[in-house]
């Protein structure tokens, strides 16, 4: 019994005794950082109408002749069904504190994916003329993102090993394996929004509005390379 319990004592001493040594083992922990600069290759586009008046059923019929409208001129434009979407519908009832009564707003929103940013001119100038009153924004994205994200990593690997050598060369130690490795990494995707913009009948669209610019893909990482 009493030779259990010693070996026991000694397993656990041990094991501390490991465990303090792996605690103590010298380390630099360096950060890095890789981006993939990218021409976006589609937009999705934020579009809706909203309409207001004194009655419920005044200004959702009004809505529902534009939508109308609009669907017919996406399907006349020969967009894919599935490259547009109906993200927000709303009918409220609204008190106005100046002229101290209510009234009544309908808006619905419309998701458009266009995937040949040549046409995006012609897109938005069709669906001003079909109803649309309010533009909330686009969004740039490229159809290959995983694959400069993948890139972007490896990148951000290579940027840190490189910072890790710098600082082990400068201590006059050498650098050992990757002990811990902590990507940081947060997909994002630039938003030249708009601020949502209600459009009037006489609304002048240029031909030239369309500014696609880069997209930037970026990825982080932590590495703690031991020093040996």
């Amino acid at each position: 019994m009493k030779r259990l319990v010693l070996f026991a004592v000694a397993l656990f001493m041990a094991t501390v005794s490991n465990a303090q040594e792996m605690k103590t083992q010298p380390q630099i922990i360096v950060s890095g950082e890789g981006k993939i600069k990218v021409t976006p290759d589609y937009v999705i586009i934020s579009v809706g109408v909203e309409n207001t008046g004194d009655q419920a059923a005044d200004v959702k019929k009004k809505n529902d002749i534009a939508i109308d409208a609009v669907i017919k001129y996406l399907k006349k434009a020969k967009l894919p069904e599935s490259d547009y979407q109906t993200k927000q519908v709303q009918l409220n009832k609204t008190y106005d504190y100046e002229k101290k009564k209510h009234y009544f707003v309908a808006n619905q929103t419309i998701s458009i994916t266009l995937k040949d940013l040549s046409k995006y001119d012609t897109m938005m100038l069709g669906l001003v003329d079909s109803g649309i009153n309010v533009i909330n924004g686009v969004d740039f994205r490229s159809t290959k993102v995983a694959e400069y994200e993948s890139q972007a990593r490896v990148r951000a690997v290579q940027n840190a090993k490189t910072k890790a050598q710098d600082y082990a060369g400068a201590l006059n130690q050498k650098m050992g394996k990757a002990v811990l490795v902590t990507d940081n990494s947060s997909t994002y995707y630039p938003r030249p929004y708009m601020a949502a913009m209600k459009m009037s009948a006489d609304t002048e669209m240029s031909r030239e509005t369309l500014a696609i610019g880069e997209i930037e893909v970026t990825a982080n990482v932590t590495i703690n390379y031991a020093l040996d």
